[in-house]
């Protein structure tokens, strides 16, 4: 269980309470939790899956070292597959493995791997081109996360998810 507030006096209430009632364990402050690295800055907190970015590179892209700056090439038109599937067990996985870095800290993702996820069943070598490119992508921005600062107390949230990529 993660107990997160601004007031300490709070916290420690809502945490005696819970010991009266339950046999727990205090570990502190969290700095992992659900595979979620938990940076605090000066500012407030940062929610990142870095140490996760590592392990999909390592594992799906380990020989290529180039860096994309946007997930997405606009250029490029995604279309059925007619043909023949190109390693569709190993883009299924490298889709799953993108989906859960999405999940909780990676928003910027949601547009790149919901449009290549449509591929799954038949991936062709343009669809494996495009998700060479969101591999490159997360490698340029392996350290990105959702911020949390302290101030305004109102979360907003801005977002180009299809790249200005309107046809």
């Amino acid at each position: 269980m993660l107990i997160i507030g601004s007031d300490d006096k709070m916290i420690n209430s809502t945490k005696d309470m819970l010991k009266a009632r339950f046999d727990m364990k205090d570990m502190g402050l969290a700095d992992v939790i659900l595979g979620v690295k938990i940076t605090r800055t000066q500012n407030g907190l940062v929610l990142s899956k870095s140490h996760y970015v590592d392990r999909i590179l390592g594992k799906f892209n380990s020989d290529d070292t180039s860096i994309a700056r946007s997930p997405i090439d606009n250029t490029q038109r995604l279309r059925k597959n007619r043909g023949e599937s190109v390693s569709q067990l190993e883009y299924s996985r490298i889709i799953g493995s993108l989906m859960y870095l999405m999940t909780r800290t990676r928003p910027d993702l949601a547009y790149a791997v919901s449009r290549l996820s449509r591929y799954t069943s038949n991936p062709s070598e343009d669809h494996w081109k495009a998700i060479t490119r969101v591999l490159r992508y997360i490698r340029y921005t392996r350290d990105y996360g959702l911020h949390y600062t302290r101030d305004p107390a109102v979360l907003e949230g801005y977002t180009d998810a299809n790249w200005i990529s309107d046809i």
